[in-house]
């Protein structure tokens, strides 16, 4: 059963006292627009929004907006939202109404299974290069992550996004060459500090500054004779 999130619609001014105020009070300001409809200036729950937000699904959860006096419920999903950076605090949240038959572009997690044979038998590191990938599909078939088995990758074997699990529900928006994930030597991720201390140990003491002697050079001193008559 989807979440229901109460939002009480704002009257008055909508300036930063106000927003404050809302927060005193223990809620969220919030704004709800979206499928041709108004935006609509309300208020929730912060423990809500909080469980969505750390929810499977995250901020790609569709859950129901109950409006107060307002019949029935929408649909809505978090597409914004703004913490305070000392007390890590919810202080804003946007909200958008969402067409059940209408696609959405979203980004979902790749989540990585299995360790790669690379690893296993040549000691290789997993790199992960992409951790979301963009995709567009109907609300109802957005998945809460994409699972994809890495235990096959050899060293030096790329995953792409053409290699990601496919269906004519979802359809990647990502480069189908983009990489995913690859596994590399470790004397690679090692080679570039090593070049370094190597070139700090030939670099060694620093070589002595040239001092510019002051009086007369030995050419000059070949020039003039000692004692040279007086006239």
């Amino acid at each position: 059963m989807p979440e229901v999130v109460t939002a009480k619609p704002r009257v008055g001014k909508f300036n930063k006292n106000a927003a404050r105020r809302v927060r005193v009070a223990g809620k969220i300001p919030a704004v709800l627009y979206g499928a041709g409809h108004e935006a609509v200036a309300v208020e929730v729950d912060p423990k809500q929004i909080s469980r969505i937000l750390f929810s499977e699904t995250g901020h790609n959860t569709i859950f129901d907006v109950s409006l107060g006096d307002q019949d029935g419920a929408v649909k809505a999903m978090i597409v914004d939202w703004q913490r305070e950076p000392i007390k890590d605090q919810l202080i804003h949240i946007d909200l958008k109404r969402i067409a059940m038959d209408k696609a959405l572009r979203v980004s979902v997690r790749v989540k990585l299974l299995g360790v790669p044979a690379g690893v296993k038998t040549a000691g290789g590191i997993l790199d992960q290069v992409l951790r979301e990938v963009e995709i567009e599909c109907l609300p109802s078939d957005i998945p809460s992550h994409i699972d994809v088995d890495v235990s096959n990758l050899n060293l030096f074997d790329v995953m792409r996004v053409s290699d990601l699990p496919h269906s004519d529900k979802i359809k990647y928006l990502d480069a189908e060459d983009a990489t995913v994930a690859h596994v590399v030597s470790i004397r690679e991720e090692v080679a570039p500090a090593a070049e370094v201390e190597a070139a700090a140990a030939t670099a060694g003491t620093p070589a002595e500054p040239e001092v510019a002697k002051k009086g007369k050079t030995d050419a000059d001193a070949a020039k003039k004779p000692e004692g040279g008559a007086k006239k």
